[in-house]
């Protein structure tokens, strides 16, 4: 499909987020946000200090939540690759699913044939999902070419139901206008999600990203009937970050994309904070 030129100033998308967030705000319950949120974290330790100790502990913690009165409970882990065997072990008959990131994150500075045999081990491994970085300094040369047929290389191998979310780590891209087309280079090549950030950099989810994300994302739906997810990541402290996110998702492509199967927020560190405001 060709997408409609995107022309929205920044100046434009501020005042659609400011509009946005008093509207949900003022019709919304927040428990039941909070809950769906909770329930779409994915619980993700990516340290260089990881160790197997580490994610034992790890993976309990994510256990522990669904014995938290309430059963609610996050729907996977994200971790990285050489524990992803230990991790379904961990998690074997939970229902949690394990998610891995690939293709050189953060960076994504890796011949391409080396991304794939990377992505070849993760889903060997056991992975139910791969979170891949797609080449930034590739997209911002113009070459857009790379970039696409990466990403369609990687979905080949990450066959169903392993699910390939594709991350564009927007604070890099900086303008609405590039993310606007790294967002239709990954729908168009295959990505069951698209996913703001990596975490690893300065900038990382905006609201700003979101809305040109999502609306690429209903832009296809409208077109072709197809639901692709929205996970932003990275840059959420505070409960209310992550409620500004989902009143976006809310807003701009309905209850429908409300569920794990379709939206996803990247913060572990919140997971404990909107628990305990549910539990009181």
């Amino acid at each position: 499909m060709n997408f409609k030129q995107y022309n929205h100033t920044e100046e434009e998308l501020q005042q659609r987020i400011e509009a946005i967030l008093k509207r949900q705000n003022e019709s919304c319950d927040r428990r039941e946000s909070l809950k769906t949120i909770f329930q779409s974290i994915d619980f993700t330790t990516l340290e260089a200090f990881d160790n197997t100790q580490k994610i034992n502990e790890f993976c309990a913690k994510a256990l522990a939540f669904a014995d938290n009165g309430l059963h609610l409970s996050v729907p996977a882990v994200c971790i990285y690759s050489p524990f992803v065997k230990q991790a379904k072990e961990l998690l074997k008959g939970s229902g949690i699913r394990v998610a891995t990131v690939a293709c050189a994150f953060p960076s994504g500075q890796m011949p391409f044939e080396l991304k794939k045999k990377e992505v070849e081990y993760c889903v060997g491994q056991g992975a139910d999902e791969v979170d891949m970085v797609i080449s930034r300094g590739a997209f911002l040369e113009g070459d857009c070419d790379t970039v696409f047929n990466e990403i369609q290389g990687i979905r080949d191998i990450c066959q169903p139901p392993v699910r390939l979310k594709v991350i564009l780590e927007t604070g890099e891209l900086k303008t609405a206008a590039n993310i606007r087309k790294a967002s239709e280079l990954a729908i168009m090549a295959g990505a069951d999600f698209i996913k703001t950030s990596t975490g690893k950099v300065p900038v990382a989810a905006t609201p700003m990203a979101a809305i040109v994300m999502c609306d690429t994302i209903k832009e296809y739906y409208e077109a072709t009937g197809q639901m692709v997810g929205f996970k932003p990541a990275g840059g959420m402290s505070t409960v209310e970050d992550a409620l500004t996110y989902y009143y976006i998702v809310k807003d701009i492509l309905g209850d429908r994309w409300l569920n794990s199967r379709f939206f996803r927020v990247g913060t572990s560190r919140l997971a404990g904070k909107v628990m305990e405001e549910l539990l009181k």
